[in-house]
């Protein structure tokens, strides 16, 4: 195998396809989702160069297992982390489910934390000869404000803070630590975060067409397959014609 990846969210959206294209690409990668049911179809899709492992991206003992697994399966630790898994929430600070940010903040900054300390703790690259990559999936609206989002953006602005101050942190010993910030991405998030068809058609009515997950998992690759020496530490990548947010 070229590269080990570790992808989180990987049974749907920009997790699934950035999965995909790096087994593509000739790396071997241990995919994490929830829907252990998805995580079988693709093992059986991909090969043996994918490895799914089901449950919660914010257990540690789960997260453990990622790691684990890299070496059980491919016989050596990862040196591509892709913190992915996230979910959105819609509406505005005046208006959005409280009843649900708990899980939201859960999941996409603690648990995100969580695995980029891991990975960060365990990675040891042979700085210049190699490249080691910790690449976090953020948000356009983790970065302008968007009040029709502006919650699920506060979970993103977090998240950018910390891919920075990773990046200060372990830069030094040879570690890439890489932001993506997708804008609209059709995928499983819409409905997720609760927007209903009439709002999703609005997206492609104003900023047609939308981004999909291999757009993004595009993006993931170029970063990656950057020679060591080399750090791609931020990509804003939206539909052409979203002007805004």
């Amino acid at each position: 195998m070229k590269r080990i990846a570790i992808v989180t969210g990987a049974s749907s959206g920009i997790g699934e396809a950035t999965a995909r294209r790096f087994v593509a690409e000739g790396f071997g990668v241990v995919g994490n989702a929830r829907n252990a049911e998805k995580l079988g179809i693709l093992e059986k899709e991909l090969g043996s160069a994918f490895c799914g492992i089901a449950g919660d991206a914010c257990e540690e003992e789960v997260l453990d297992r990622l790691f684990s697994s890299a070496i059980e399966r491919f016989g050596r630790s990862p040196d591509i982390v892709v913190a992915n898994a996230g979910r959105g929430l819609g509406g505005s600070v005046k208006d959005a489910d409280l009843s649900k940010f708990e899980e939201i903040l859960r999941l996409n900054v603690t648990g995100t934390l969580a695995l980029l300390q891991k990975a960060a703790r365990r990675m040891a690259p042979d700085y210049p000869k190699e490249a080691s990559d910790i690449v976090i999936i953020g948000s356009v609206v983790g970065r302008h404000i968007s009040p029709f989002s502006a919650v699920y953006g506060a979970t993103k602005h977090a998240v950018h803070s910390l891919a920075e101050g990773l990046r200060r942190e372990v830069g030094a010993r040879g570690i890439r630590v890489s932001l993506i910030e997708p804008g609209i991405v059709i995928s499983g998030f819409q409905e997720g975060a609760g927007y209903g068809e009439d709002q999703v058609r609005n997206f492609e009515e104003r900023f047609g067409p939308l981004l999909h997950g291999e757009d993004v998992a595009n993006a993931i690759h170029f970063v990656v397959s950057q020679p060591p020496h080399v750090h791609v530490s931020d990509i804003l990548v939206r539909p052409t014609r979203q002007d805004y947010p």
